[in-house]
């Protein structure tokens, strides 16, 4: 199993797990108590709202959304999603996502195109739904055989500069390796896309790591 950004036992379990895993340093709890999964919080909170504002242009939601990452040292920068209910939603409170430049380091014309379209026609409500099912999702991961522990070889790929599932400065990944007997982890300098941001070092650790396996990829 190869996961991308996201550690295995964090996210699944709910919201509620992973905040006595987040920097406090940076995200003091008095004034960020939800830390940078406040969006998560905002969703809950106003899903409809939350859904409206990245409806209203999904072409400028997919530029805003889908940019690289920001190479600050980690831990010194706290995330907008750490403020979202403070600043009144998405975008400061705005109705639409603002107008900016496509960033191909991250999507080329086509594929904006294409996740646009499929954005316009079937909406974001579904794609933002997960965030309405913490408890839910909670109660499912933990009936996961074998306590969720896995035996067979897991490769995490973290992105160094991701605010939000941040695995530099936090102990976000740390549930992950007491799961996983046989966990291969190595860090790809790139925001939260990093698959897309930098596929050559993504593709680069997964044939490594499937080549250490005996497994070889076709040319």
């Amino acid at each position: 199993m190869a996961s991308l950004a996201v550690p295995y036992r964090s996210l699944e379990l709910g919201s509620a797990a992973m905040l006595p895993l987040v920097n406090r340093d940076l995200y003091p709890e008095g004034a960020y108590p939800m830390a940078q999964f406040d969006y998560m919080a905002y969703y809950e909170e106003h899903p409809e709202r939350a859904t409206a504002v990245l409806d209203a242009d999904p072409g400028s939601s997919v530029r805003a959304l889908y940019r690289r990452g920001d190479p600050v040292t980690p831990g010194t920068r706290v995330s907008p999603l750490a403020t979202l209910r403070r600043d009144g939603g998405w975008f400061g409170g705005a109705d639409r996502a603002p107008d900016l430049p496509l960033d191909t380091a991250v999507l080329t014309e086509e594929d904006a195109e294409v996740l646009t379209e499929s954005l316009a026609r079937n909406g974001f409500a579904g794609p933002t739904a997960y965030y309405l099912n913490h408890e839910a999702n909670a109660v499912y991961a933990r009936q996961a055989v074998n306590g969720g522990r896995l035996d067979l070889p897991v490769l995490f790929l973290g992105a160094d500069y991701d605010a939000t599932a941040d695995v530099v400065t936090t102990r976000l990944a740390e549930p992950m390796r007491a799961y996983c007997s046989d966990l291969t982890e190595a860090r790809v300098p790139a925001g939260h896309w990093l698959q897309l941001e930098r596929p050559d070092l993504v593709n680069a650790h997964l044939a490594d790591w499937l080549s250490r396996m005996g497994i070889t990829l076709a040319p």
